[in-house]
């Protein structure tokens, strides 16, 4: 359990920094080091032109995102907002109609909050490029499950299998 529940967003530390070309941010996880259990929080921050992660849906997590600073857009489904500062955005669980990207359209920094529920099995699927992800929290001391996968790689159920 961490000394204290509070951590100022001035002294966060970046353990996840992404150089992928579009896919270029900082992030900073906050919940572990605050005791959360159930909700996971981090303060992301984007270059201009770039986004965090790519087009997608969650299937056991909902992700809410506060906008600190910065402008830029968001993907939404097939719809596309503008997004600035205080704007609050609410990303529920579903398919791809509630698939979702922040891309920083801006000129300067976008800093934003997220917050999401923890699910211990989550499936992502990325409507852009057709892959489903799987993920699945291990036991304390042993690697969890992460597979992402082609969706045209689909099989039946008994494939491979004795019958």
């Amino acid at each position: 359990m961490p000394g204290k529940p509070i951590m100022n967003l001035d002294d966060v530390t970046f353990d996840d920094v992404e150089e992928n070309g579009l896919y270029t941010s900082k992030r900073a996880t906050i919940g572990k080091h605050i005791g959360a259990r159930q909700l996971g929080y981090n303060l992301t921050v984007l270059p201009p032109g770039k986004s965090q992660c790519p087009f997608h849906n969650h299937h056991g997590e909902e992700e809410m995102f506060l906008i600190l600073e910065g402008e830029g857009e968001l993907r939404f489904g097939d719809q596309r907002y503008a997004i600035r500062k205080h704007d609050v955005i609410a990303c529920p669980t579903g398919g791809p109609e509630v698939a979702h990207q922040i891309i920083n359209t801006g000129t300067a920094l976008m800093r934003y909050l997220s917050l999401s529920t923890l699910a211990e099995i989550e499936t992502c699927e990325y409507p852009d490029s057709q892959k489903v992800g799987i993920w699945a929290a291990g036991r304390p001391g042993q690697p969890g499950l992460r597979k992402l996968f082609r969706a045209e790689n689909m099989v039946e159920y008994y494939d491979r299998e004795p019958l």
